[in-house]
């Protein structure tokens, strides 16, 4: 299996016992109970708020912090409801919670027509105190508290917000004061303050990590994204809108990360539109939808690369379907990569980064594409690298294990999987020693079964964009991340189509993090040269124009300056002990090798010139410097293991 799980919370691990050691399970032991007991939400500091039915069928409401292992009861109710949702705020002292009082069915036949199906309460719970009623209406209501940023007391404000199903989000202001015995109540004796975030949604997400909340709105035929960020100072402003081509006919509202009621959702989602927003540490931004498909026999979905500019739409063959499930894509977020994961039928790592060739994306059948015994219809990925079973009541963190990469790697057939396993162990990993010396090992086992790409080049190409990308801001736009311009390969059983699209629009102002590296990702699109990524073409002909030329041409400056650069890259270099010095690569009498040095250091610092001129001169030649005696190293460590894995003599490479 590819893709890795590591049980963070489990329902019948970290809670049931809990609750037998207090006499509280009783009611869990039945099996039209099974239900009673699951997780309503995930807050930010990742604790984790779930329901259960005592003994006397009364609702409980409990609490489960993951950095110390404990348990904790918030509240109970002396009645038999169904949670909708909940959230506790960061201080602790106040509980919201949205449920249902009655279904309609018993409403009619308990003569209840005057009384509202839904209510929504704040609860002062430090201690258990007040009771306030947000809202008592027929329409289902979600709630979240706000978090600030951590390590900040805010003690005596939050903020709630408040989801109706009447498609609108308002926002509450709850000033708390201590009094004695530090007793927390609210302040306000009245209304409280609200304002309302958003009107007319058809469907919403919260960002619990970042405090965000992306919604849609219909616009005409199509859609409209639309995104909110909420401050540390409690302010909040719309800071992205991006047109969508994505149809909605539904009427009704579907929610993603505002709790997780797996009876109520379960309704909304098997006619509901499924879509999840996922971002990137690097600044991508991708909408990934899916349709429940009327076909038996394939499936389509599509992922709109906001930062990039394009959808690529994808329509699968499935290889064997049961008529009773639901053919409904889940959505897994990596950073680096997203997952579209239908059990049964296929794992689809895409990359984020670099989604224009579909080499670099990764499908998986069979036992290589299944994860642990997650059930689509009931998996949802809430933070990054992790993904919530909603069904069982346990969340996990997700990765990619290097294993199943590396053994993918070594027993594929597809040029496709090699390429795009070689790419994601370097990418996803960074650069380990141990991994790069496999990857090696495997290239000089494989170097002539690989025809559509030359593995040699993607390796270092792709290492070197790991290692050095991460130094410096927008580095990832300029240096050559594969030698590959175009993939004419299939991936059998996928179709792609691939839809330019309108770029976001953003309004922030000294806006950090995710929101800067977005904006420069969709600069970079706007403005950048149709070849914005260095290549070595010109290298190449330079190169060979000047080792002709040697014996008509005296020494000028420019040569002068080009030995120089290769003399300052062999300094740069580390030192080798004698045994490795017998590989005799770089030796400085080698005209033609410091000709290439020099020029290669000549050529990129004048790429880097041109675009990162802000960055200033002196870093710059240190960044080419360290590219250029980083790829010598990468051609060192590959002749190095090649002489001693066929236990070559030194005089075999000399020249």
């Amino acid at each position: 299996m590819l893709l890795h799980l590591v049980a963070e919370f489990d329902l019948q691990r970290d809670v049931v016992p809990w609750l037998a050691a207090r006499g509280w399970a009783a009611a869990l032991d039945t099996s039209e109970n099974s239900s009673a007991l699951y997780i309503v939400n995930v807050e930010r500091n990742g604790k984790i708020i779930y329901t259960w039915k005592g003994n006397q069928r009364n609702t409980h409401i409990g609490l489960y912090d993951p950095q110390t292992k404990q348990n904790e009861h918030l509240y109970m109710f002396e009645r038999d409801l169904r949670i909708i949702s909940c959230s506790i705020n960061n201080e602790r002292t106040l509980l919201a919670v949205s449920f249902r009082q009655y279904t309609e069915e018993e409403r009619v036949s308990q003569l209840l027509q005057s009384v509202s199906k839904y209510l929504t309460l704040l609860i002062e719970i430090h201690p258990i105190n007040n009771v306030r009623v947000l809202k008592a209406v027929d329409s289902c209501v979600r709630v979240q508290f706000l978090y600030p940023v951590e390590g900040r007391n805010t003690s005596t404000e939050s903020h709630l917000l408040l989801v109706s199903e009447d498609k609108y989000i308002e926002q509450f202001e709850i000033h708390v004061v201590a009094e004695e015995e530090q007793k927390v109540v609210i302040q306000n004796s009245g209304q409280l303050p609200r304002a309302r975030v958003a009107d007319d949604l058809i469907w919403a997400q919260w960002d619990m990590v970042e405090q965000r909340l992306f919604y849609m709105v219909p616009k005409e035929s199509k859609s409209t994204l639309k995104c909110v960020q909420f401050y540390p100072d409690e302010n909040f402003n719309s800071i992205l809108e991006s047109p969508l081509d994505v149809s909605v006919n539904d009427t009704q509202l579907k929610l993603v990360n505002f709790g997780y009621d797996y009876c109520e959702d379960q309704d909304v989602a098997a006619k509901s539109l499924n879509l999840q927003v996922f971002t990137s540490k690097a600044g991508g931004l991708c909408v990934c939808c899916s349709l429940a498909s009327d076909s038996p026999d394939e499936i389509t979905y599509s992922i709109y690369f906001l930062h990039k500019g394009y959808n690529k739409t994808f329509t699968v063959s499935l290889e064997r379907t049961e008529s009773h499930q639901l053919k409904e894509v889940a959505f897994i977020n990596l950073d680096y990569y997203v997952a579209a994961y239908l059990p049964g039928q296929f794992l689809h790592l895409l990359n984020i980064q670099h989604p224009d060739l579909l080499c670099y994306s990764l499908f998986l059948t069979g036992e290589d594409a299944r994860i642990g015994t997650l059930q689509n219809y009931s998996i949802l990925s809430p933070l990054m690298s992790t993904v919530l079973d909603c069904h069982i009541g346990s969340m996990y963190a997700v990765s990619i294990s290097e294993s199943a990469l590396l053994h993918l790697l070594q027993n594929s057939k597809r040029d496709s999987e090699r390429l795009a396993a070689l790419h994601c162990a370097l990418l996803y990993f960074q650069h380990t020693e141990d991994l790069e010396m496999q990857i090696i090992w495997w290239i000089s086992e494989n170097l002539s079964t690989c025809h559509s790409f030359d593995p040699i080049q993607e390796f270092i190409i792709a290492s070197l964009y790991c290692r050095m990308c991460p130094e410096t801001h927008n580095l990832d736009k300029l240096l050559p991340y594969t030698s590959l311009l175009d993939w004419i390969g299939i991936i059998p059983g996928v179709t792609c189509a691939t839809d330019i699209i309108p770029l976001p629009v953003l309004e922030f102002q000294n806006s950090k993090d995710f929101w800067k590296k977005l904006n420069s990702n969709l600069e970079s699109v706007k403005y950048a040269e149709p070849h914005l990524h260095y290549h070595n073409d010109v290298l190449r002909r330079e190169w060979r124009n000047l080792s002709e030329e040697r014996e008509e041409r005296p020494t000028t400056a420019y040569l002068r300056n080009i030995f120089e650069n290769a003399r300052k890259v062999l300094s740069h270099l580390d030192t080798w002990d004698s045994e490795e010095r017998l590989v005799p690569l770089f030796q400085e009498e080698d005209f033609q090798q410091q000709l290439l040095m020099g020029l290669m250091v000549a050529q990129l610092k004048d790429h880097l010139m041109r675009h990162l001129q802000y960055v200033g001169r002196k870093k710059i030649d240190q960044i080419v410097l360290d590219y250029v005696a980083n790829l010598l190293n990468l051609v060192h460590q590959i002749m190095k293991e090649v002489w001693r894995r066929y236990h070559l003599r030194s005089c075999i490479f000399c020249l």
